[in-house]
C-alpha cells in the first residue's frame, strides 16, 4: 500500500511502464520513455516477466474501463519489446503478451479484435531462440475461426473481422508448423477449423470481387479481398504439409463440400483440389488422390449428381498428378472407376440402391446415372492419356480383366435404353487407347495383353466387338490415318487421301511375324459373325487399312489379300447362312480393300485386274460395291447363288500378277484357313463350329503320330456348379478313407499290416520293373539282329545288368 501512494518506492520496471502512457492517450506512446524501458528490459532481462505481467494488467484495467486508447499504446509497447528483446526469459514474457492478445480478441469490438490480431500476426513472425514447451494455441484457433465466419451487419467492418481472422490463422500456421516442441496444428482437432474457416471464404470470392475497388483507385494492400487471402494462406498451409499430415488436411476439406453442397455445382470443389494439387509437394499427390478414391466410395449410395461431382474433381486432380509422382495410385484409380461405373449401371438397371423397388426406397434416376456413367467414362480417358506408354497397355489389360462377359451378366430389362453392363464396361478401355502414339508395337501391344484383347473380340455383344476393333485401330495408328478410312469406298486414286506411309521398321515385322496369324484369325471370324453391322465393316476396313500402312512387307500383303479372298469364298459359299446384307457387305469390303492395296502396291497389272471386277460390278451387281451396300438404305440382291466368276477377284489371276512382280506365287495359291485355338473351341460360337471341327481334322491328319485330340470341355454354369459339388463329395471321400487307414493301423494285427505292406511294395516294384524295359535300349549286341516269326529283322537287346564288360572298362 504504501508502494501505491509512494511513486518514488515502487519498483523501477513499473515506473518506466508509467512513464511510456501519455496524460491524453492521443498523443500516442512516448517515444524517448519507451527507449528507456527497452533499455532497461535488454540491461535485466531477468525483470521482462514482471515488465509483461504489469502491462497486462494495465491493459486488462484499460480495457475495463473503455480507455481503447491507452490500450493502444500498450499493445504497440509490448509489440516493440517482443521484436527487441530475445532472450531465454522471453517465454515468461510471451505468456503474458498472449494473455492481453487473448484478451483483446474475446472483446466484443472489432477495432480490439483487429488490434490483437496484428499484434498476434507480428509475434507470428518472430523466431525465438528459446523453444517453449508448454504454450496452447488451441484458443486462438478457435478464435480466429471463429471471427473467419463473421456475420457483423456492416458490410466493411464484416470484411475487415474476416480478414483478420484469416490473417490469424496464418500466424498460428507459421508459429507452429515448423516447430515439433510446439502444439500439432495438424491435428483433426485444429484442422476441422483452420481448414473450413478458409474454405467458407474461399466460397465468397465472385461476391467480394465485385465489391472489390478498381486498381486505380485502391492500392494494392487495399484491394486484397478476403478470398484472395484465404486462398493465399490455403496454399502456404497445404505447401507445409508433410507426408503423414496430408489426410488431416485433405479430410475437413471432403467433409465442408459434403456439409454444403458443393459437389454438384462442382466448379468450387474443382478450384479448392487445383488450389490442392498445385500447392503440396508432387510427390504426395497420390495421397489427394487416394483420398479423393476413399470418399468415393463412401458416397456409392449418395445421389448420382454427388457422385459424379466426385469423379469430375478426381479427373482434374488426377491430371495433375500425373505430371508428378501418382505411383500406385494407377490401378487403385481405375479399380475404384470401375467398380462405381458398375454400380452405376446395376442401380440403374435395378431402379433403387438397393436391388429391388420398396417402399422408402430411394428411386434412381435414370439420366442421372447416365452423366455419372460419362463422366467416369471422361476421368478414365482424361487420366490415361497423361500415362506413359508402358503403362497403358498395363492399365487397358486391368480395365479389360474387369470387364464381365455379356453371357454371364445380361441386362435385366431390355426395354430401357441403357447398354449392358458389358458394353459400357467396354468403353474404358477405348477411351484409354485415345491418341495412343508408340513406335514398337512390341511394348504396346504385348502377347498377354494382345490374347486377351482379341478374345474379347470373340464375345458374342455386338458393341464389345466394335469395341475391341476400335482399341487396335487406336493402337495401330500411330500417323493419324484412321479418319480416312472412316467411310468404306472404292476410289479410282488414293492420292487424295493423302495418307502418311512409312516403311515397315524391324520392330514390326518381328511383332507381326509372331501375331499377325492371331490378327488375322480374329479378323476373319469377326467377319462371319451375324450381327455386324455398318459400323463393324466399316471398323474391319480401317483395321485392314491402317495394317497395310502400318505394320505391312511383301508377306503380309499376301497374307491379307489371301484373307480377304477368304472372307469373299465366305459370302460366295455361305455355310453360316448369313443374312443378304452380310453377303453383300462382305463382297463390298472385299472390293474396298482390294481396290486400297491394289494401288499400294502399284502393281499395274494387279490393279488393272481390280478395275476390272469393279467396273464389271458397276454395271450388273452395284449390290456388291461399298457405294450401295454401306448407305442409309443399302440396295441388295435377293439372290445372291449365282454369282458369275465375272463379279469375283480370282485368286489365281492375282497370284499370276503378283507373282510376276516379287510377291511369293506359292503362297498366294494357298487358299486362307484360320488357325484355330483351344481359346476359340470353348467360345460358344455357333457360326464358326464346322470350321473349328474342320481345324481340328485337318491338324489331326496333319499331326506325325496322327493322334486323336480330344475337344475343350464346354464351361457353363453348370459345369462350374457340378465341379463345385463334386470337389466337396471327393473331399469327404479322401477324409473318410484316411480315416479308415489310421484306424487300420492302430487296431489291425501286426501280421496284416505287414501283408499290406509288402503287396504294395510288390506292386511298387513290378512297375519300376515295366520302367526301366521301356526306358533301358541298350546298343544291339554283338550277335546282331534275328529275324522275327513273321520275317521281320529286330534287334536282340541284352538287359544293361545282365551284359558283361570288358575287364579294361574302368566304371
Amino acid at each position: 500500500g504504501v508502494c501505491g501512494c509512494c511513486g518514488a518506492l515502487r519498483p523501477r520496471y513499473k515506473r518506466l511502464v508509467d512513464n511510456i502512457f501519455p496524460e491524453d492517450p492521443e498523443d500516442g506512446l512516448v517515444k524517448t520513455n519507451m527507449e528507456k524501458l527497452t533499455f532497461y528490459a535488454l540491461s535485466a532481462p531477468e525483470k521482462l516477466d514482471r515488465i509483461g505481467a504489469y502491462l497486462s494488467e494495465r491493459l486488462i484495467r484499460d480495457v475495463g474501463r473503455h480507455r481503447y486508447g491507452y490500450v493502444c499504446i500498450a499493445m504497440e509497447a509490448l509489440d516493440q519489446l517482443l521484436m527487441a528483446c530475445h532472450c531465454q526469459s522471453i517465454n515468461l514474457f510471451v505468456e503474458s503478451f498472449l494473455k492481453m492478445v487473448a484478451k483483446l480478441l474475446e472483446s466484443e469490438k472489432p477495432n480490439l479484435q483487429i488490434l490483437g490480431t496484428n499484434s498476434f500476426v507480428k509475434f507470428a513472425n518472430i523466431e525465438e531462440d528459446t523453444p517453449s514447451y508448454h504454450r496452447s494455441y488451441d484458443f486462438f484457433v478457435s478464435r480466429f475461426s471463429e471471427m473467419c465466419h463473421s456475420s457483423h451487419d456492416d458490410l466493411e467492418i464484416k470484411t475487415k473481422i474476416r480478414m483478420s481472422g484469416i490473417k490469424g490463422l496464418q500466424g498460428v500456421v507459421r508459429k507452429t508448423v515448423n516447430d515439433e516442441l510446439q502444439a500439432n496444428i495438424w491435428d483433426p482437432q485444429h484442422m476441422d477449423k483452420i481448414v473450413p474457416s478458409l474454405l467458407f471464404n474461399l466460397q465468397h470470392v465472385e461476391e467480394a470481387e465485385s465489391r472489390s475497388p478498381s486498381p486505380l483507385q485502391a492500392p494494392e494492400k487495399e484491394k486484397e479481398s478476403p478470398a484472395e487471402l484465404a486462398e493465399r494462406c490455403l496454399r502456404e498451409l497445404l505447401g507445409r504439409a508433410a507426408f503423414g499430415n496430408i489426410k488431416n488436411a485433405i479430410k475437413p476439406v471432403l467433409i465442408h463440400l459434403d456439409n454444403h453442397s458443393l459437389w454438384e455445382p462442382k466448379v468450387f470443389a474443382i478450384r479448392c483440389f487445383k488450389i490442392i494439387m498445385y500447392s503440396i509437394q508432387p510427390q504426395h499427390s497420390h495421397l489427394v488422390i487416394q483420398q479423393l478414391l476413399g470418399h468415393l466410395d463412401a458416397n456409392s449410395r449418395s445421389a448420382a449428381t454427388v457422385r459424379a461431382g466426385i469423379v469430375e474433381v478426381l479427373s482434374e486432380a488426377a491430371v495433375i498428378a500425373a505430371t508428378g509422382s501418382v505411383g500406385p495410385t494407377v490401378l487403385e484409380m481405375f479399380n475404384t472407376l470401375l467398380r462405381q461405373l458398375r454400380l452405376s449401371i446395376d442401380y440403374a438397371l435395378t431402379g433403387s440402391y438397393d436391388g429391388a423397388v420398396s417402399l422408402g426406397t430411394k428411386i434412381i434416376k435414370e439420366h442421372e446415372e447416365r452423366m455419372f456413367q460419362e463422366a467416369v467414362i471422361k476421368t478414365v480417358g482424361s487420366f490415361a492419356s497423361t500415362l506413359p506408354t508402358y503403362q497403358r497397355s498395363e492399365v487397358i489389360l486391368f480395365i479389360m480383366s474387369k470387364v464381365p462377359r455379356p453371357s454371364l451378366h445380361q441386362a435385366v430389362d431390355t426395354a430401357t435404353n441403357l447398354p449392358q453392363p458389358g458394353a459400357y464396361l467396354s468403353i474404358p478401355p477405348l477411351q484409354v487407347s485415345t491418341g495412343f502414339q508408340c513406335n514398337n508395337m512390341m511394348s504396346a501391344l504385348p502377347s498377354n495383353f494382345l490374347d486377351r484383347l482379341l478374345s474379347t473380340a470373340l464375345m458374342e455383344d455386338a458393341e464389345i466387338r466394335l469395341f475391341v476393333l476400335e482399341i487396335l485401330i487406336s493402337f495401330i495408328d500411330r500417323h493419324g490415318n484412321r479418319h480416312k478410312f472412316s467411310t468404306i469406298s472404292t476410289l479410282s486414286d488414293i492420292s487424295v487421301l493423302k495418307l502418311k506411309v512409312d516403311k515397315c521398321s524391324r520392330q514390326d515385322t518381328v511383332f507381326m511375324k509372331k501375331h499377325s496369324q492371331q490378327l488375322y484369325r480374329h479378323i476373319y471370324l469377326s467377319c462371319k459373325e451375324e450381327t455386324n453391322v455398318q459400323k463393324h465393316y466399316e471398323a474391319l476396313y480401317g483395321l485392314l487399312a491402317l495394317i497395310s500402312i502400318e505394320l505391312a512387307n511383301e508377306e503380309v500383303v499376301v497374307d491379307l489379300i489371301r484373307l480377304v479372298l477368304a472372307v469373299q469364298d465366305v459370302a460366295q459359299v455361305n455355310e453360316e447362312n448369313l443374312p443378304v446384307y452380310n453377303r453383300c457387305a462382305l463382297y463390298a469390303l472385299g472390293a474396298a480393300y482390294l481396290n486400297l492395296i491394289s494401288q499400294l502396291t502399284t502393281v499395274p497389272a494387279f490393279c488393272q485386274h481390280i478395275h476390272e471386277v469393279i467396273e464389271t460390278r458397276k454395271k450388273e451387281a452395284p449390290y456388291m460395291l461399298p457405294e450401295d451396300v454401306f448407305v442409309e438404305r443399302p440396295r441388295l440382291s435377293q439372290n445372291l447363288d449365282g454369282v458369275v466368276i465375272e463379279l469375283l477377284f480370282r485368286q489365281s489371276k492375282i497370284s499370276e500378277v503378283l507373282g510376276g512382280s516379287g510377291y511369293n506365287s506359292d503362297r498366294l495359291c494357298l487358299p486362307y484357313i484360320p488357325q484355330l485355338t483351344d481359346e476359340d473351341r470353348l467360345s460358344k460360337r455357333r457360326s464358326i463350329g464346322e470350321t473349328i471341327s474342320l481345324q481340328v481334322e485337318v491338324e489331326s491328319r496333319n499331326s506325325p503320330e496322327k493322334e486323336e485330340r480330344v475337344p475343350a470341355e464346354e464351361i457353363t454354369y453348370e459345369t462350374l456348379k457340378k465341379a463345385i459339388v463334386d470337389s466337396v463329395a471327393v473331399e469327404e471321400q479322401e477324409r473318410e478313407r484316411r480315416r479308415q487307414v489310421v484306424e487300420k493301423f492302430q487296431k489291425a494285427p501286426f501280421e496284416e499290416i505287414a501283408a499290406h505292406c509288402g503287396a504294395r511294395a510288390s506292386l511298387l516294384q513290378s512297375k519300376l520293373n515295366q520302367i526301366f524295359e521301356i526306358t533301358i535300349r541298350p546298343p544291339p549286341s554283338p550277335s546282331g539282329t534275328i529275324t522275327a516269326a513273321y520275317g521281320q529283322p529286330q534287334n536282340h537287346s541284352i538287359p544293361v545288368y545282365e551284359m558283361k564288360f570288358p575287364d579294361l572298362c574302368v566304371y
